[in-house]
């Protein structure tokens, strides 16, 4: 590496990464799934990314940046988003939010299914599987006829990688461990030291890839939308958007549930009434 290269360089490692190659990421980045990347990124982006220049035979992020641009390059820049994203999920996180779907919203939503209405829930950044699987125990719960009725629940994620877990439905014992014992043991079956989705929950949950900066390709409406921690790897302009898409895409009376530190901005505000902690529902 020249003199001139090492100042322009922004970490000192094995590949060179100048702030127009970072500059560059983040803009691809941004166009692709609509993350924002600051300066205090550099470091992971260089950790995460250097393992891809490797496995591709690249010498440098200039190299790189030159691949993800190019028009058949979209395997790549799917490739890169996975590499930058953190799928960080647990069963039954922020546990108030199935509390509030089994003890406010179900009672309703099963009234409606026993009478042959069409219930639909979204889990809208499902990473691997564990948040919609959660949401599906809940239903099925209250709900154990569903899969006889018109009951749904989508589960969408930009990481192939994610919905192929997810799709496969197979957990440690430790990622169980923070579901409920009598639905854990209704709903999945153990295998060694693992737990693997019963049919029935399977049956409930469909997997399908998906950016929520792109197209929405689904019919009908919502009755219940999870999509909690993930607005807030977008930038504000991105956030306001996303959540303005979301109320058209809602049934009268449906609920979203959002991440413990994401806020609803923008005009979306106005069309959803709190009911409860980072609990909304549509306004009349």
């Amino acid at each position: 590496m020249t003199r001139v290269a090492e100042r322009e360089s922004l970490i000192a490692g094995e590949f060179p990464l100048t702030p127009e190659d970072f500059r560059q990421i983040a803009q691809i980045l941004h166009g692709h799934a609509g993350i924002a990347l600051n300066e205090g990124k550099v470091a992971l982006v260089y950790s995460r990314l250097a393992k891809r220049l490797r496995a591709l035979g690249l010498r440098s992020f200039r190299d790189y940046c030159e691949l993800i641009q190019g028009e058949g390059a979209v395997d790549e820049r799917q490739a890169m988003t996975a590499a930058l994203t953190t799928n960080v999920t647990r069963f039954f996180r922020e546990p108030h939010h199935f509390d509030h779907l089994r003890n406010r919203v179900m009672p309703e939503l099963s009234r409606r299914a026993r009478a042959g209405g069409r219930v639909r829930l979204w889990s809208a950044a499902c990473s691997n599987g564990q948040e919609p699987y959660s949401m599906g125990m809940v239903v099925l719960s209250e709900l154990p006829e569903a899969n006889e009725l018109d009951v749904k629940i989508l589960a969408t994620d930009i990481d192939p990688n994610m919905i192929a877990e997810g799709t496969a439905g197979v957990y440690s014992s430790e990622a169980l461990d923070a579901a409920p014992v009598n639905l854990r043991n209704s709903f999945f079956e153990k295998q060694g030291n693992q737990f693997s989705a019963g049919e029935q929950l399977r049956r409930l949950v469909a997997f399908r890839e998906l950016n929520l900066i792109g197209q929405w390709p689904m019919r009908g409406r919502f009755d219940v939308i999870f999509c909690r921690n993930v607005v807030i790897y977008f930038d504000e302009p991105t956030q306001e958007k996303i959540w303005s898409r979301f109320l058209p895409a809602m049934a009268p009376d449906a609920t979203l549930y959002i991440g413990h530190s994401e806020r609803i901005s923008g005009p979306a505000a106005a069309g959803l009434r709190t009911d409860g902690l980072t609990t909304y529902r549509l306004s009349a």
